[in-house]
């Protein structure tokens, strides 16, 4: 599994960052929902409600797929060491690291 520059797999990262964008996106939806009811724009803050349970769905989509990436156990989302191994992510391996 290729890594990025975090060190965990690009799969696991990509879904928590689509994850965490999608909750945050909900959360401000909100705020335009009653921006647009307060401007009378009842259709305008059906469209934001419509969005914000896209989103909703959306984070839900990628807390499965995580929940299955690491029903095992979280080996296949660690920390890899430079030749693609996977670390115990112990405090000698980060000793002999360096």
């Amino acid at each position: 599994m290729a890594t990025g520059e975090t060190g965990f797999d690009d799969v696991t990262f990509d879904l928590i960052s689509v994850q965490y964008h999608s909750l945050k996106a909900g959360h401000d939806y909100g705020q335009y929902v009653r921006d647009a009811r307060n401007a009378g724009k009842d259709e305008i803050a059906s469209f934001f409600e419509q969005v914000m349970s896209e989103d909703s769905q959306r984070a839900q989509r990628c807390h499965q797929f995580i929940s299955e990436l690491t029903k095992d156990g979280t080996s296949a989302t660690s920390p890899q060491d430079g030749d693609g191994a996977r670390s115990s992510g112990s405090l000698q391996d980060v000793a002999s690291a360096e």
